[in-house]
Order: structure tokens, then sequence, then C-alpha cells
């Protein structure tokens, strides 16, 4: 049974029901964003939600797509309303979650995927009921091969990545579920798996 079956009786048994929070962490390189497209591409029901962001765009990012590419001024003045769910500063960049754009994909009934680094997500763990799965790499010198590999990274910044990438692997105990990547079909597996028995679990 594929994933977008399984989602189109979920959804037939269940359409009062609100869609279910995942909120995947893991340090930059490590697959997250491959293996979500991967996920939200076979399954209807599962969405991941854009968060907004003051850097610029890496590579083929597409504003809107990818994130919303908005000015610090502009980030500044949806906290001030009191937009965003949570948002943490990373290497001088601010990341942002919609309060409403997470709410809309929740009431409309589809699982929403919320990519958060650890402050994110902990700090809404405090408060909101959802999946919590953490992904590591297989080790930090995979993760600075890969790093290196992307070419996205200067020196300093690659220097930075790895170290706050031990802080964060530091915080898997807190999460619910934490998946090594050492192979990226067998992650996916582990990972479509999760989201599979979280659809059947009863929620009281």
């Amino acid at each position: 049974m594929s994933v977008k079956k399984l989602g189109s009786s979920c959804k037939t048994l269940n359409k009062k029901n609100h869609g279910v929070p995942f909120i995947l962490s893991a340090p930059a390189g490590t697959g997250k964003t491959t293996l979500v497209k991967k996920l939200t591409s076979e399954a209807d029901h599962i969405v991941r939600n854009v968060s907004y962001t003051t850097r610029s765009p890496r590579g083929n990012e597409e504003n809107g797509k990818d994130y919303h590419f908005i000015s610090f001024q502009d980030f500044e003045r949806k906290i001030k309303k009191g937009d965003f769910l949570e948002y943490a500063e990373v290497f001088g960049n601010f990341y942002g979650t919609c309060k409403e754009s997470v709410n809309k994909l929740l009431v409309g009934g589809f699982d929403a995927v919320l990519i958060l680094d650890t402050q994110g997500a902990l700090k809404i763990k405090e408060f909101l009921e959802g999946v919590y799965i953490f992904m590591s790499p297989p080790s930090l010198e995979e993760l600075e091969s890969r790093l290196i590999n992307r070419k996205t990274e200067k020196p300093e910044d690659l220097i930075r990545r790895l170290s706050w990438a031990h802080h964060e692997i530091e915080q898997a105990k807190y999460y619910d579920y934490h998946i090594v990547n050492c192979q990226i079909e067998k992650a996916y597996q582990a990972l479509k798996s999760i989201f599979h028995a979280e659809k059947f679990k009863i929620r009281k």
C-alpha cells in the first residue's frame, strides 16, 4: 500500500479529524528537505509548512515554495504582530513558523510537516502536541563531507555548522523518534513508517 492510498483511506474514514503536526529537526546537510519533498510528493494529505526566513535563497530555492524570503524589517513586524508560532535566530538569520498557515493545514485535515531547528522545536514542544522526529547523520565526519560537496558553505560557516550540529544531536533525546540517515532510501522508509503508524494511532 502506498502512502497516497493510505492517506486517501484515512481521509475518508476521518473527515472531521484535524491533521497531525509532524516536527522534523536535523543538522543542515542531513537530507531532511530531500526526504520531506519525496514524502509530500507521494502523499497528498502530507504538506510541508513553508517557514519565513531573512536569509537569501540558495541555489534553486524558490520564494513561497522552499521558504518565504523576507527582510529583517518585515520579520520584525511579524514578531510584533504575534504572527509566529515560534521563531529563532540561526547564524545571523531569523526563521519563523506562521501560526495561521499551520492552523489552516491542520484544520483542513492535512498532516503538517514543520522543519525546525532544535531551538524552535523544543520551544513549541511545551505547548504543541505533535510527533517530534530527529534525524542525524551517521557521523560528524560524514556530515562535513556532505556540506563540502553541496558547496553552499563558506569555510567559516562550515565550522560553525558542524559545531552547532554537535549541539543539535545532543538534543535528539527530547524527540519521539530518532532516524540516522546512513542511506537515503532506508532513512526514507523509516520516516514513512512513522507517518503510517501515527495516522492509525488512537488520539484521546
